[in-house]
């Protein structure tokens, strides 16, 4: 089994796309990000799969994608800000050097833009996030290793705080 050299947990807006895509420069390793890898294996964008498939099936979709990338691929790894849902997902991530990208909800809104096709967030999409926190923080907090902010950092500062948070130095 190979393992990823970073794995980047957060809600949606947190950066982990834009992040891990500077870590995967800065580290010489590839970037694989699981919402890309079902987009793909889908043929279709994700809130399409939710729209026709239901949010269970998109789940599962999610489940595999992120088993093929942290037990198939040595370099960075972008989890859907959902993936820690399943309790496999969390268990899975166990001794991984997974980091949770910690964003206000000002940046998130900023980054992610309320016109975004974020199933989850598509009603009321301030407080729908607030409360996707309220759930998930406890989740992104048990399986990191280490929690970086990004509040008042551009994506190179947060990618350095994520390589020191770690003890991890660029090739």
């Amino acid at each position: 089994m190979t393992a990823p050299a970073v794995v980047l947990v957060g809600p949606p807006g947190a950066g982990k796309t834009t992040v891990g895509t500077v870590l995967a420069r800065r580290l010489g390793v590839a970037l694989r990000d699981t919402d890309a890898d079902i987009e793909a294996a889908a043929g279709r964008p994700i809130p399409d799969i939710f729209v026709q498939d239901g949010e269970e099936h998109f789940r599962e979709l999610e489940r595999r994608a992120v088993r093929a990338a942290v037990t198939g691929h040595d370099g960075v790894v972008s989890l859907g800000g959902g993936a820690v849902l399943d309790a496999g997902t969390r268990a899975l991530l166990a001794g991984l050097p997974v980091v949770f990208l910690d964003v206000a909800l000002a940046d998130a809104v900023r980054r992610v833009g309320l016109d975004a096709p974020r199933p989850l967030l598509a009603v009321n999409p301030r407080q729908q996030w607030r409360t996707l926190m309220e759930q998930r923080r406890p989740l992104y907090t048990e399986v990191a290793r280490a929690t970086v902010t990004t509040a008042g950092r551009d994506p190179e500062e947060v990618a350095q705080a994520v390589l020191d948070a770690l003890g991890r130095k660029e090739t």
